[in-house]
Formats: structure tokens, sequence, C-alpha cells
């Protein structure tokens, strides 16, 4: 039996069981499922393995259409009649199928924008066209909560690649370059942060981002490249188009070639470099990466797990995988 707690915000009320993010937390972290539904928005984390969302709710009346059914009616009669302070109810939901439903379509939500396609830590990308169909499905399952609310979202469309590359592929050279009068100072390989940049751009691994300082003709040169999702071949249009910060002193726009957003600038010193990976205009500047590469790793091991799963027999549980998830374990089972 789950708990969930009663608090109000400002004009705002929520209901939450212990531990669960909400919407009032700030820009969301990787992990966090939130669908927009009627007079509110639900969330869920996608490594809690809890079906019972939080809830922030801004129109009570309309909320009530659909709070009894997801966490019973005496937490519906309680939110209609709010004592103040926060106490705590068991959540008895009437229609543990809708929460399902809903559960699911939040899920393929989130799967749109953070699931970790990625060539160098092996996570198959999941098929747009198939996710999109899902989740027009499970909209329609899930009308008493949504009611249009949260029924579309937006995709890059991908480009089928099947090239078979190693992480090897990737990575600027080691040990000297061969160009005549290149010194080669400093190079390193590490992650980006998935909140910088839309989906199906970059591949998702902590080891995607290579970047080299060398000195040629006198002058110190940064050079960065970023593998490429997955399906990615291009084009891809000007305003979505990847830029690198190096040491917050100078930027690149990187340019898809092949398989990877390569770039070059010059820069002063000869310091050791940090590489920030972003679309102008995504995600919310100086915003605290509290989960950082621990969460992004955590997502990485999740999507592993539950393509293992889809590869097998499907279970009727609330979790149970969706058809772009079956649909990519049995294409990289293929492969």
């Amino acid at each position: 039996m789950t708990e969930v707690s009663l608090f109000r915000s400002g004009d705002l009320l929520g209901i939450v069981p212990p531990g669960a993010p909400t919407v009032l937390d700030g820009a969301p972290d990787n992990d966090v499922m939130v669908l927009e539904v009627l007079g509110g928005h639900l969330t869920w984390s996608v490594l809690s393995g809890q079906a019972i969302p939080a809830a922030v709710i801004d129109d009570l009346d309309a909320a009530q259409e659909w709070i009894w059914a997801v966490y019973g009616e005496p937490v519906a009669l309680a939110v209609a009649d709010y004592p103040g302070g926060r106490p705590t109810f068991p959540a008895r939901p009437e229609l543990p199928r809708l929460i399902t439903h809903a559960w699911r379509l939040g899920f393929a939500h989130w799967a749109a924008r953070w699931w970790p396609a990625s060539t160098l830590d092996g996570i198959a990308a999941l098929d747009p066209g198939v996710l999109e169909e899902e989740i027009a499905e499970l909209t329609e399952q899930c009308e008493m909560i949504v009611d249009g609310a949260d029924a579309g979202v937006p995709f890059i469309p991908p480009m089928s690649s099947n090239i078979a590359v190693r992480q090897s592929d990737y990575a600027l050279a080691a040990g000297g370059d061969a160009r005549s009068n290149v010194l080669t100072l400093d190079r390193g390989v590490g992650g980006w942060d998935w909140r910088g940049c839309p989906p199906g751009l970059l591949d998702a691994s902590e080891q995607a981002v290579s970047w080299e300082l060398a000195r040629d003709a006198g002058l110190t040169i940064a050079r960065v490249s970023v593998v490429a999702a997955p399906q990615l071949t291009g084009p891809v249009p000007g305003h979505l188009r990847p830029r690198a910060r190096i040491a917050e002193a100078a930027e690149i726009e990187l340019e898809l070639a092949g398989d990877s957003w390569v770039g070059q600038t010059a820069v002063a010193g000869e310091d050791a470099v940090t590489v920030e990976v972003y679309v102008p205009g995504i995600g919310v500047p100086e915003y605290e990466d509290r989960g950082g590469p621990e969460t992004r790793r955590r997502i990485r091991e999740f999507a592993t797990t539950r393509l293992r799963r889809a590869a097998g027999p499907v279970t009727d549980a609330f979790d149970a995988p969706l058809r772009a998830e079956i649909a990519a374990a049995a294409e990289d089972s293929d492969f």
C-alpha cells in the first residue's frame, strides 16, 4: 500500500508519494516522466519502479474527474475539503488499469525525449514512428485523465543507418600527431548533459565527446568530435545543430561529418579544457545538474535492462515493454 501526502504551494495542490518528484522541483532531472492532465500534471521517476504518480493540481474541479480513480475516494474527499498542513492518506486506486495506461503514456513521452540511444554503449534507438503510434493509442486509453491535454510529442525524424562501429573508431587518435609541425598538448573523452540538446542528435554515451588541444603554426587549436545519435545521418536544420563551448571562453559550431559532429577553433592559453555540448535555446540555463553522470549511468542501465526484457516473453506488468522497445530489441538481436 502506497501512502500519499497532501500539501499546498500558493494556488497549487500537491498529492505526493514518498520521495516522488513533482513539477515544483524546478527543471526536471533526466529520469522524471511528466504527463500533462486535466487540471494539472502527473510525475513519476522512471528509476523508482513506482506506479502511483505524484500530482500537482492547478484546477481542482477539473482534476476531480480522475483523482478518485488514481488515488481512491478517501484522497478525493480529502482534497475536496483540504484540511491544511501535510496530512497522509493511503492511496487505494479505483481504476488500477487506468494507472497502468497513464504510466505507460508518461513513459512513452519520456522515451521520446530521454531514451539513451548509443552506438558506443550498445543501446538501440527506438523507432519514433512506432513510438508515436503507441502514444496515440495510450492517449485514447487515458482519455479520462488526459482528454487531449498531452496528446502529442515532437520528434526529430531520424534516418536509418546500419553502419557497424567501435568506440575506438570515434576517439581522437592517441599518441603523436602525424601532421607536420603539429604538437598535441592534451586530449580527453567525456559525456554531455542530455538536457542541453534535443533527442536524436548525439550518442548518449559518457564517451561520446572527444577533444584535443594542439599547437599548430603558432596557434593553440581546440578540436572537438561528438558521436552522432545511432540513426542520424543528416541533414539537420541549422537551428538544431549542436555547438561546443570550450572552457566557457570559445565556441565551436559543429558540423555533421559521417557519424560524428566535428569542429575546431583557436583558443587562448594551453590549459586543459572542459567541453560543454549544447543546442542554443534548448534546456534550462544555469540549472543545477543534481544527478549528473550518475543519473545518466542509471538510466543507461535501466534502458539496457528494458531492452533485455523486451527480447523475452511479454508480461502484463504496468511497466511491460512498449512496442518500440520490442522492435528495437528484435532488430538489435538480428544485427
